[in-house]
């Protein structure tokens, strides 16, 4: 297996948390001061949901809703999809274009210990582009 990188050799450790409950503008402060595009939704110690800047001005900003009046899990995609962390980033990708999302949630032991997005992938292993071309054609849902 040498020479083949799994999802733990690219993914991100440090994960950005919101909880259900929290307002979308809670949620956009934490993206904003911690310079990232989606936080993983948690119930406790379960990733529930992710809410991405996309479904911010889909269902926020689009609807002119004022984000101190909603609810992170009002605009969250669900279910959350995941890959497990000794997934091949093939798999990782593959399950991307399918899905047709740019991003999942890294679980070992059905515990949340990364995500992975179609940048790292591509980053860490060029080869995947042909993958991604798929998403592309598709379109992306998140």
């Amino acid at each position: 297996m040498a020479g083949i990188l799994s999802v733990s050799d690219v993914m991100a450790k440090r994960i950005i948390t919101a909880r259900p409950h929290a307002t979308v503008r809670e949620a956009i402060n934490s993206m904003e001061s911690n310079d990232i595009g989606s936080l993983i939704v948690m119930e406790g110690e379960k990733p529930v949901g992710i809410v991405t800047e996309r479904d911010i001005v889909r269902r926020v900003a689009g609807p002119c809703i004022d984000p101190r009046t909603i609810r992170v899990q009002d605009i969250m995609s669900r279910p959350l999809l995941t890959v497990k962390k000794d997934a091949s980033l093939e798999e990782a990708a593959s399950l991307m274009a399918k899905k047709r999302v740019k991003k999942l949630a890294v679980l070992e032991n059905e515990k949340l210990v990364g995500i992975i997005t179609s940048t790292d992938v591509v980053r860490s292993a060029p080869q995947m582009v042909r993958i991604f071309e798929e998403l592309l054609r598709n379109g992306v849902k998140e």
